[in-house]
């Protein structure tokens, strides 16, 4: 009995004695976790990742401090013009004063970024963001409001440069790096007014370079960026980790009117330039070569013979320009401009428009399958002329989509062209072969297949002579510049891609 008694009490003394270690170490255990950050550091070192992501951290703060003070916010006011209807006095007697002024417009407001660039006060920012205003003032990161004076705009880039005058206080200018080195997955920075948010910074990779998205006369060549770029960042700079201006932000790509993972940015070698000549010029002085260009779509570069899409076709040479006098042709594809291999219209394009003019450029064109170099004296890019108003259409051809008719003087002045004699597209199909190949009503019928079309007779003796399922090469006229379009039928047998 006093066993047993003695043996219960030493298994109850085992049980509390473990029931206190277990008491110890969850204690213990909850101690370690509630222990400082300080304490725990101490333990336990940061691992690699942790540390290159703190590193990238400090790398975006750096970035940040550096360009802050060199952005600005700007706003626009743009007064209503004055005038108003026919009998607008006699109505405001009968309407009254009161009423009369609630239906006049209201002055248009905007916003948007710019950087400054010099110890003068000069603003780089975009020319959409200044358009026509009146108004121009600039909101400094100091909260400091002064106005701005326009000093030029760039319609052509969509820049313009501004500029301030401040007594004392004008915040350190940025530094601009060279945006022909940036490199696509580079880590780049976005900062300015997004939604009327001053001071807001973004961060984001290089997605791609040599963007085109609008084409036509603009010079383009963007840095897409996935940097978050909203309404109200237009102008703004766009920084590289060294914290370098490398591109000012200018366009989205946005079903919602915001951010969606793509923006653009013009690069900041191209902003230097339009923002050098303006300032000292007032104007954008551009090289000009004086040749009217496209890209070669794989139908047209076989109806040359030419076995690849690179370069730019030669579809109008103006009889005033420099390409005429140093012997280039119409159909000669451009492959190399100085050291620059030619890829495309839109880098050959910007690539003339940087030289100053008066340079002596080699040329290397394709002509008749063989390779020619020629040397062409850069002229100045004059001014361009508007564009001229549509041509009412008459008739149609079901065979290309389009109808034509005989020149006249009243249509040639329409076409601004300097021709006497010819044919003139009057209407097009919008599903057909003319309208596929962006051949468009005012536009003149030149040669069909190498040869000179004047008449109607030798418009439809040259389209029997040629087949249009294996296609025709059409150069056409339109105000006042020459091009090349292919068309071609698409047979019921062939595979259509989709």
């Amino acid at each position: 009995m006093n066993r047993t008694l003695a043996l219960s009490q030493s298994l109850q003394s085992v049980r509390a004695s473990k029931k206190v270690i277990a008491g110890l170490m969850i204690s213990m255990s909850l101690l370690s976790t509630t222990l400082p950050t300080e304490t725990r550091a101490e333990t336990a070192p940061a691992s690699p990742g942790a540390r290159l992501a703190d590193e990238l951290s400090q790398a975006f703060e750096q970035v940040a401090e550096t360009i802050t003070p060199s952005v600005v916010t700007i706003s626009t006011e743009t007064k209503p013009k004055k005038g108003g209807p026919k009998g607008a006095e006699q109505l405001k007697d009968f309407l009254g004063e009161d009423f009369f002024d609630k239906m006049v417009p209201s002055p248009q407001r905007g916003l948007g970024t710019g950087v400054i660039v010099d110890d003068q006060g000069h603003i780089l920012t975009n020319n959409h963001v200044i358009g026509d205003a009146d108004e121009v003032t600039v909101r400094l990161s100091t909260e400091k409001s002064v106005k701005a004076k326009v000093v030029g705009v760039d319609p052509r880039t969509d820049l313009a440069v501004i500029k301030i005058k401040v007594k004392e206080g004008l915040p350190k200018p940025a530094k601009l790096g060279d945006s022909d080195k940036l490199k696509i997955g580079e880590w780049v920075i976005a900062a300015g007014a997004s939604f009327g948010l001053d001071n807001t910074i973004t961060a984001g990779i290089v997605s791609a370079k040599g963007r085109a998205i609008s084409g036509g006369a603009q010079y383009e060549d963007f840095i897409q960026t996935d940097a978050a770029i909203n309404p109200g960042n237009s102008g703004g700079p766009l920084v590289n980790l060294r914290g370098e201006v490398i591109g000012i932000n200018t366009a989205i790509v946005s079903k919602s009117g915001g951010y969606m993972g793509i923006g653009f940015a013009i690069p900041i070698n191209m902003g230097r330039q339009v923002m050098e000549s303006l300032i000292t010029k007032g104007k954008v002085t551009r090289g000009w070569l004086g040749v009217g260009i496209q890209n070669l779509s794989e139908d047209l570069a076989q109806s040359f013979n030419y076995e690849s899409t690179e370069g730019a076709l030669v579809g109008h040479v103006d009889p005033r320009g420099p390409a005429k006098k140093a012997g280039l042709k119409q159909g000669d594809i451009i492959v190399q401009a100085g050291k620059e291999h030619i890829k495309n219209v839109n880098q050959l394009r910007n690539y003339i428009a940087s030289l100053k003019p008066g340079v002596s450029l080699d040329v290397t064109v394709v002509r008749g399958g063989e390779k020619k170099s020629v040397s062409v004296a850069i002229g100045e890019l004059p001014v361009q002329a508007e564009e001229g108003p549509e041509v009412a259409s008459e008739g149609e051809n079901e065979q290309l989509g389009m109808s034509v008719e005989p020149l006249n003087e009243g249509s040639a002045k329409r076409s601004r062209t300097t021709r006497t004699a010819g044919l003139v597209v009057t209407e097009v199909s919008p599903q057909g072969l003319a309208a596929k190949a962006e051949i468009r009503p005012g536009d003149i019928i030149v040669s069909i297949n190498g040869k000179e079309i004047t008449t109607i007779a030798e418009f439809k003796d040259s389209l029997a002579k040629g087949d249009i399922k294996k296609g025709i090469r059409v150069v056409v006229e339109s105000q006042g510049m020459e091009r090349f379009a292919f068309l071609r039928q698409q047979g019921a047998d062939e595979e259509t891609e989709e």
